[in-house]
């Protein structure tokens, strides 16, 4: 190849790279349902399982850093807009030591983080396997910080009394009171427990919801109702998901069907539940935020956030590929 080819090709392969790393730079301004999501330094969002608490008027993204399959700790992101957001690192590690529990090869899944008025430190609560178990384990991990980028010292894990515990999710009420809602016996019940009230451990007020065969529990309260979303138990493949509702959180729990609403609606537009936002500044508003897992390589799994649309004629969580937070102005 001639030298001025050479140079040529080289400098539109150079133009072309810059191209696209302005591209994943470029600011958003709505979510682009399930497509790449990059950071502002142009890398993938790697925080899967998570939640997001809002704090200080920042919103702080906590999920799972995951490799092609291995587990990798637990990460941070931060924003102002929901759209845009900035890595902060990982705040939570696995032990080098072999022997902990929490030592590399293990498995950190659904990780949710709640604030403590009283004691002023930051709690997080995930779903933990231990090295060379498998998901026999079946335990949940607490660690906690006196800042909310960590790090995040270990305290403990365990079966909540006794009771197996794999998805998970943490709830606040609006008394300050916490709940853990668990999946357990091989994920064919759904339980609840209340967390004790420095939030680092849990209490005997811990109770059989419902015994479906569900996972991947989502929860917000509207109207001095509960509403709890789940999945069916197919392993990576997605299922149809499953909306409940209650006046109490110890149930009982009515059965309302399907909530999802569009084209791939019975397979929760290929994804699942891993928890729902309520947009501090909206009042009545709800995002709901699931994960389109892909097994092959995790690290690539997508991110659904969907409006939670509320009516008379009950809760529905529509498909939109492109939408902003206007919507909810509508």
């Amino acid at each position: 190849m001639k030298l001025k080819q050479f140079s040529l090709l080289l400098a539109i392969a150079i133009t072309i790279n810059v191209s696209h790393a302005q591209l994943k730079k470029q600011k958003n301004t709505s979510f682009k349902v399930g497509q790449l999501w990059y950071d502002t330094e142009g890398n993938l969002i790697n925080a899967h399982g998570g939640t997001i608490l809002y704090f200080k008027h920042i919103y702080y993204w906590f999920g799972e850093k995951r490799g092609d399959h291995q587990s990798q700790g637990i990460t941070v992101y931060t924003s102002k807009d929901l759209y845009n957001w900035q890595y902060k690192g990982v705040v939570f590690e696995q032990s080098k030591d072999a022997t902990s529990p929490i030592a590399e090869g293990g498995i950190m899944e659904r990780p949710k983080v709640i604030y403590n008025k009283k004691t002023k430190k930051f709690v997080l609560w995930f779903h933990l396997e231990i090295r060379g178990r498998g998901y026999n384990a079946a335990e949940v991990g607490v660690a906690e910080s006196n800042h909310i980028l960590g790090p995040y010292k270990y305290v403990r894990s365990f079966r909540p009394n006794g009771n197996m515990s794999r998805d998970m999710t943490i709830y606040k009420d609006d008394d300050g009171k916490a709940y853990e809602i668990y999946s357990s016996r091989d994920n064919y019940d759904m339980r609840i427990v209340q967390l004790t009230d420095d939030y680092l451990n849990v209490t005997k007020k811990d109770s059989l919801l419902f015994s479906k065969h569900r996972e991947a529990p989502a929860i917000f309260k509207y109207n001095h109702q509960y509403y709890l979303i789940t999945s069916a138990c197919t392993g990576w493949a997605p299922n149809e998901a499953a909306l409940c509702v209650a006046n109490n959180l110890y149930g009982p729990w009515k059965m309302l069907g399907n909530p999802m609403k569009g084209e791939k609606s019975k397979t929760t537009f290929d994804g699942q539940p891993a928890f729902i936002l309520p947009l501090p500044n909206k009042k009545n508003c709800f995002i709901y935020v699931g994960d389109k897992w892909n097994p092959k390589d995790l690290m690539d799994s997508r991110y659904q956030f969907l409006p939670i649309k509320i009516t008379a004629g009950g809760v529905a969580i529509p498909w939109e590929e492109n939408w902003s937070l206007n919507i909810f102005d509508k």
